[in-house]
């Protein structure tokens, strides 16, 4: 069954062919990076009016890379939340155009599910059901994937994602955006032991994370030092608060690793690229006895080929979308997609 999958949750517009919820036929992403990065992160009104300008070359290039016509795919996949609201709408509303002009299925994705669905296709061999870390710019979760489409959250950020405190705390330090990533790679020279951070905890939720706490700390050694007259080395501080971060993901997921004696574990979402992210959980996964699934870098960030590959799923699981479908800014990733 071959898919044709939309994505524009964000500030990237993606369209992509998959077949049978693991094959990519084609994938293509039109970012927009450059023309946020003069404002330091994504404007929601620019983001929106660039998907309009992009999704039909994006769909039309990749369905021609899958060798395919509109009428010789199968479905229409969409994300349709969470996410930047006007952005979705760009997406849905052209997804529901080419459902209703092809007579195809539309399938709602949503966008988390979406990325944990992104290890099927770099591990073909994966199956629910699993442990899943799910870590991206506005969502930290941790989530029992039972099924394909039946999901249980085990824990959640309560304030700030991990993605979030990242982004912000480069942008602090003065990093361009996107701020996660080139934290990531400022740190790679630091000392992580150079500065003591907070370990955030909820109480009486010992699998919800805060991440807030964090954020204003390292935002408070930036103005305190900036107040003194002081400089601050910025690898040092990057590999420590990258380090600080790391361990409030891994504490918790060792925590559900213990409780659910889950012997797979998964990592998902655009975090899941940082490189002391991807060695850490992989110490943990062994110190657990867990095989660990790890995306590949290509498909860490917003792509439509991990649209694709849940769709896949939804469809079998009898889910549709009509000509009512609308878009949403939030949704929990438990919710049917209807």
């Amino acid at each position: 069954m071959r898919i044709l999958a939309l994505e524009s949750s964000c500030d990237e517009t993606a369209a992509a062919v998959v077949e049978d919820g693991r094959r990519v036929l084609s994938g293509v992403v039109a970012t927009q990076i450059e023309r946020h990065k003069i404002f330091g992160g994504v404007v929601p009104e620019i983001a929106s009016r660039l998907h309009a300008e992009s999704i039909c070359a994006v769909t039309g290039e990749a369905l021609e890379k899958a060798g395919l016509a509109l009428c010789e795919v199968d479905a229409v996949a969409v994300t349709y939340a969470p996410g930047l609201i006007g952005a979705l709408l760009v997406g849905v509303n052209y997804a529901k155009g080419l459902a209703l002009g092809s007579g195809k299925p539309l399938v709602p994705v949503h966008h988390l599910r979406a990325h944990i669905a992104a290890n099927y296709i770099t591990h073909p061999d994966l199956e629910p059901p699993f442990l899943c870390l799910v870590v991206s710019g506005g969502n930290t979760l941790l989530v029992q994937v039972e099924d394909y489409t039946v999901f249980h959250v085990l824990g959640r950020t309560r304030d700030d994602a991990a993605g979030e405190a990242l982004d912000k705390a480069a942008r602090a330090m003065g990093l361009p955006y996107p701020g996660g990533v080139h934290l990531d790679e400022a740190a790679k020279g630091g000392d992580a032991h150079a500065f003591s951070f907070p370990h955030p905890s909820v109480e009486g939720a010992p699998l919800d994370f805060s991440f807030s706490g964090l954020k204003t700390a390292v935002l408070n050694r930036l103005h305190n030092a900036a107040q003194k007259g002081e400089t601050i080395e910025t690898a040092d501080l990057a590999a420590s608060f990258q380090s600080a971060v790391a361990d409030a993901l891994l504490r918790n997921t060792g925590a559900a690793l213990q409780r659910t004696r889950a012997k797979k574990l998964v990592l998902a979402g655009g975090v899941s690229a940082n490189s002391v992210l991807r060695e850490r959980v992989g110490i943990l996964a062994k110190r657990y006895g867990a095989q660990l699934y790890l995306p590949a870098l290509s498909l860490c960030g917003d792509n439509a080929a991990m649209v694709g590959a849940q769709g896949y799923y939804e469809y079998l699981a009898g889910r549709r979308g009509d000509m009512s479908l609308n878009a949403a800014a939030t949704m929990p990733i438990e919710e049917n997609g209807r």
